[in-house]
Formats: structure tokens, C-alpha cells, sequence
């Protein structure tokens, strides 16, 4: 277990770069503000010596006023101290934790594009962000008291055998049985429900995620969190971990912990009394009783010291579990880059033999899988939902790696490609594009940067934004989204398709663009697609088969297979797959509501 804290701490100071000396700095300090923090204690059992030696000519006491500003002096020393030592820890902590942030976004900024759809931006954000707050807090804070409490404990342990050893014995039994009752809490066994609670909290963060981006749906049929599944059963999960840890692994030993050391004079008590006959005998009551009125004091430190080491321990734990969700985060597969890349000669794509299966799947989402788009040619992919088109699209631009065969990009397996390089040479157009919340004209430019505002204005004619830009008050620089205007889902996809033609990239993908338009944006979707795919090679996924009629090629995916491929005519009059799906897409479009008078 302790090998496993110092590895945590030193996996977490390696995140520190240069300010790992501030750390150092700020635990000495720490130690040496709670040794001053123990001084006055001294100075008061002094005064205590010099007042009873005298009694009751308290006057005669020559040194008291001396202890009582040495006293003052240490209480304020050590203060200062601490104050430093909180300031070097927290600038280490605060570049640290920011450090994890920037580290962690940029390894998920290297990580293929496949690895968002497993992995929801709840969840990603709940194992960086949140775990590195968590790291912070125990830095910036337990670290230092740590280290302080270690020091200030030993430190206790000597004084309690200075003066007598039989009363220091009685508060230090108070402080064992704290301990025990604390590890009792936190180690063992019990140190693994911390890493359970701290997953239970990752799944209700994403589901909780998920659920917000839902409420629409919620809302539209009057239904209440309960409906939503996924969250109730993460909010259940993490509220019954919480309550067992809390119940029936804490409650016991977390009362026997406050009873000893907030207790802890009642056991010296009846050691006082024990050694009382025997101090009168002996002629030194006056010590004895300088004696006890110093470990009375004293005994008060116990509870304060034995205090900080719980929640510094708590503080380890969660550090502990923190730094396994970081490296969730930091382990994310990168998209390596090719130690000698190769340019691509054209924009053809072929597909030779290709296989893949997803992370954990047992049957194969694509399954030798071949076929080639020439450049300028438009291929179409359709088939049952399931059948693995979506999959087969984001092979080509690297959203995942095939797990057998090969995906060719004018002539070069992708592999073989800079990964900018290839990004470069392909545009993509998804059912459901997202825009970010600034002006039509940073949304658009986002696909080319160091384009001037005739191209992107260019770019939102060609998509067909005429429209959009002119019921705008400020044209393309509406700002979108929070505090801005809201647009429809087509006319977000309209926005969408200027970006891919902003690029101006040899290869479009295009799935299911117009899933989600009315008939009138999708007409205009439409007019933007030929702007779109004029001249370059255009793989579109499809449920309407009507607007696959005019492809160059047809492949039907089922079962993560091609079952026939060709063009409209030649699949229709083959009688196959695509023949029925034609057949049932045509009863589909001709279907309507009609009365009850017109069905008699």
C-alpha cells in the first residue's frame, strides 16, 4: 500500500516540470512550521513550572512573561511558515493540475477519431478535469500536511516520554487506537471500495452527460428521470456505494477514532491518579502536577494532529484513484505517424480485403470486406442498419484501424499517410453536424483557417446559405449558439457542407447528410452537394435510396459483408437484396394517412 502512495506521488509530481522544487520546498516548510507549532506548548508548561514553584507568590515568577512572548513568537512563526508553505504548494499544484489538462488534451488530440464514439465527453472530461482537481487538493494541500503531521507526530511521540513516561504512554495509547481505527476505514480491503466509489462516479457523470443532451426527448414525451435508464441505474449505483462506505465500513471505526482522540485526556486521568499517592510521598507534588498540567494541554494537539492524517489520508486515495483516470486518459490509443510517409497519387480509394471488429465485440463489424471507388467516381453504400457502412467510411480516413487487410488512399495504404496529410484529402459531411458556438464565419473557417471572407462567403453560396446569411442581422458574423441564433437542423448542415467545400479536399464522405432535413432544406442540400462532389471521388452512405439512383456504383453491406454490388439497374433487375430494398422503399414513399371515408 505504501509503495503504491509514493508511486502515485511520484507519477504526479513528474507532471510538476519545473516548479517539483516549489513542492519540496513547501513539505520542509511545513515540517518546520508544525515543530514551531509545538514550542508554545513548551513555553506554557515553563510558565506552568516557574507559577507552581512559586505558589502562592506568584509575583516571584521572574520568567513567565518571557514564555509567554516566546510562546507568541512560535504560534506566530510557525503561522508564517505554514502561509509560505501553502503558496509553494499551491503554484506547484496549480501548474501541475494544469499541466495534466494540457498533456491530456493534447494525447485525446492525437487519438483517432474513433475513440470519441466509445469514449463519451462526459466521461473524458469526468476522468481529466475532475480527477485533475482531485490531484490538486491533495498537492496543494494534503501533501503538505502530511509531511507536517509526520514530523509533528514524531515530534509528539518524543515530548510524551520527556517529562513522564507513564503519562505520555496514556495519550499515546489514545492516538494508537485512532489509528487503527482509521486504517481500519481506508486500508486494507476497503482502499478498493474508494476506486469502485470513484468509478460509480464516472459512470453517473457521463450518463448524467448524455441525459442532459436528451431532456428535449424528455421533455417532448412528459417523462421523468426514471425514464432514462442508464441514469437512474448510475445514480442507484453511486448512491448505494456511497452509503455502504459511509454505513457500514465508516460509522464504527470513525466513532471509535473521535471518542479516543478527542477523548483523550479521560486516559490520563486515571494514570494521574495512579502516580498522585506516590508524588506526595516522594516531595515532588509540584512537579507531578507541572507534569500533568502539560500533557492536559497537550492532549488537545492529539485530536488536531490525528485529524489532518485522516483527511490527508483520504486525500492519498483519491490522489490514488485520480491517477488511474488520468492514465485512462493518457493511455488513449494515438494515431501513429508513419516513420517514412507516402504520398498519395490521386484520390482514388480501394478497399483489399479488409476486416475489423471493435474493441470488446466478439463478431466482426466488416468482414473481408473489397471493393474500389476510381477518382471522380461517386460510390454509394447502403444496406440494413447494422450492416456496417458507417464503419467501412471511417476506415478511410483513419477513425479506426483496420484489424486485417488494407485501405488505399491514391495508391498508398493509409497507415502509410501523415495522418494531416491525410486528413487533407478528405472532406466529411455527418447526419448530425456539430457547430460551434461562434460566427457562421469561424464555424465555416474552421475547415481552412487562413481563408479570406470572399472564399468562405463563396463557400455558403455554393452550399446554398443564401437564404440563412440574409435573414441574419449580421450576415456571416452571427454569432451561433449561446446568447446568439439558433438554426435549424438543415440549415446546420447547410453550414456543414460549406465547410467541406472550404476545404476543397479530392474525397468526400457523406453520411446520411440529409437524414434530418425537411424537404426544403433538403432540396437545397441537394443543389449543395453537386457544388460538393463535382470533380472528386464521394462515398455516401444512404437510407433514401433515391438519392443513390445516379451513383457510379452500388454496394450493398449486410452482416458487415458485401452482398452484390453495381449499378440502380443492374441490382434492381438481379432481383436481390437491394431489389427488395427498393421495392420497400418505393411502398414506403407512396405511403400516406388517408380518412376513414377513403379507406371504405
Amino acid at each position: 500500500m505504501k509503495q503504491e502512495k509514493k508511486n502515485s506521488v511520484t507519477a504526479l509530481l513528474a507532471y510538476a516540470g519545473n516548479y517539483k522544487g516549489l513542492t519540496f520546498l513547501g513539505l520542509a516548510l511545513s515540517a518546520i512550521s508544525m515543530l514551531l507549532s509545538m514550542a508554545p506548548y513548551i513555553c506554557i508548561w515553563l510558565a506552568a513550572r516557574d507559577l507552581i514553584a512559586v505558589a502562592p507568590e506568584w509575583m516571584q515568577a521572574q520568567n513567565v512573561a518571557k514564555y509567554g512572548w516566546l510562546a507568541f513568537a512560535f504560534a506566530v512563526g510557525g503561522i508564517v511558515l505554514y502561509f509560505a508553505s501553502l503558496m509553494c504548494t499551491h503554484l506547484a499544484a496549480f501548474r501541475t493540475a494544469s499541466n495534466i489538462r494540457k498533456r491530456g488534451v493534447a494525447r485525446v488530440m492525437k487519438a483517432p477519431l474513433g475513440y470519441f464514439d466509445a469514449n463519451a465527453s462526459g466521461l473524458i472530461r469526468g476522468r481529466l478535469d475532475a480527477a485533475a482537481a482531485d490531484t490538486e487538493t491533495l498537492l496543494a494541500h494534503n501533501l503538505a500536511d502530511i509531511v507536517g503531521t509526520v514530523v509533528l507526530f514524531v515530534a509528539m511521540v518524543v515530548l510524551m516520554f520527556v517529562f513522564d513516561w507513564r503519562m505520555g504512554a496514556a495519550c499515546l495509547l489514545a492516538a494508537v487506537i485512532s489509528v487503527i481505527a482509521m486504517f481500519s476505514m481506508m486500508g486494507g480491503k476497503n482502499a478498493q471500495l474508494m476506486a469502485e466509489y470513484q468509478a460509480a462516479q464516472d459512470r453517473m457523470t457521463k450518463a448524467g452527460t448524455e441525459y442532459v443532451r436528451g431532456i428535449p426527448v424528455v421533455k417532448i414525451f412528459q417523462q421523468t428521470v426514471y425514464s432514462f435508464k442508464a441514469f437512474q441505474e448510475a445514480i442507484e449505483d453511486y448512491s448505494s456505494k456511497a452509503e455502504h462506505y459511509q454505513a457500514d465500513v465508516c460509522r464504527v471505526p470513525q466513532s471509535v477514532n473521535l471518542t479516543f482522540t478527542e477523548g483523550a485526556f479521560i486516559l490520563l486521568v486515571p494514570v494521574a491518579l495512579f502516580l498522585a499517592p506516590g508524588a506526595l510521598k516522594g516531595g515532588n507534588f509540584a512537579g507531578f502536577i507541572t507534569d500533568f498540567a502539560f500533557y492536559a494541554v497537550f492532549s488537545a494537539i492529539i485530536s488536531t494532529a490525528l485529524a489532518k492524517i485522516m483527511f490527508a489520508s483520504s486525500g492519498m486515495m483519491l490522489a490514488g484513484t485520480a491517477l488511474g483516470r488520468i492514465d485512462q486518459v493518457m493511455c488513449a490509443p494515438m494515431l501513429e505517424a508513419p516513420a517514412h510517409p507516402k504520398k498519395p497519387d490521386g484520390n482514388k480509394v480501394e478497399f483489399k480485403d479488409v476486416s475489423f471488429t471493435y474493441d470488446g465485440a466478439e463478431t466482426p463489424a466488416l468482414s473481408h470486406v473489397s471493393f474500389t471507388a476510381e477518382s471522380g467516381q461517386t460510390i454509394a453504400l447502403v444496406g440494413p442498419s447494422g450492416g456496417g457502412k458507417t464503419t467501412a467510411a471511417s476506415l478511410i480516413p483513419r477513425f479506426w484501424e483496420v484489424t486485417l487487410g488494407a485501405v488505399e488512399v491514391g495508391g498508398v495504404n493509409v497507415k502509410d499517410i501523415d495522418p494531416h496529410v491525410l486528413m487533407d484529402q478528405v472532406a466529411f459531411v455527418f447526419q448530425n453536424s456539430r457547430l460551434f458556438k461562434t460566427s457562421i464565419l469561424e464555424n465555416v473557417r474552421v475547415a481552412r483557417p487562413d481563408a479570406t471572407r470572399e472564399q468562405v462567403k463563396t463557400a455558403l453560396m455554393a452550399a446554398q446559405c443564401k437564404d440563412i446569411l440574409d435573414k441574419l442581422p449580421e450576415g456571416m458574423d452571427t454569432q451561433i449558439g449561446t446568447e446568439g441564433t439558433y438554426l435549424s437542423g438543415g440549415e446546420q448542415q447547410r453550414i456543414a457542407l460549406a465547410r467541406a467545400i472550404l476545404k476543397d479536399a479530392p474525397i468526400v464522405v457523406l453520411d446520411e447528410a440529409t437524414a434530418f432535413a425537411d424537404p426544403e432544406n433538403e432540396a437545397l442540400i441537394q443543389k449543395a452537394f453537386s457544388a460538393l462532389t463535382k470533380g472528386r471521388t464521394v462515398i455516401m452512405i444512404a437510407h433514401r435510396l433515391s438519392t443513390v439512383v445516379g451513383a457510379d456504383k452500388i454496394i450493398v453491406l449486410s452482416e458487415g459483408q458485401i452482398k452484390e454490388q453495381g449499378t440502380h439497374a443492374e441490382l434492381t433487375a438481379a432481383g436481390g437484396l437491394y431489389a427488395r430494398m427498393w421495392n420497400d422503399y418505393n411502398k414506403a414513399v407512396q405511403w400516406k394517412i388517408t380518412s376513414e371515408k377513403e379507406a371504405v
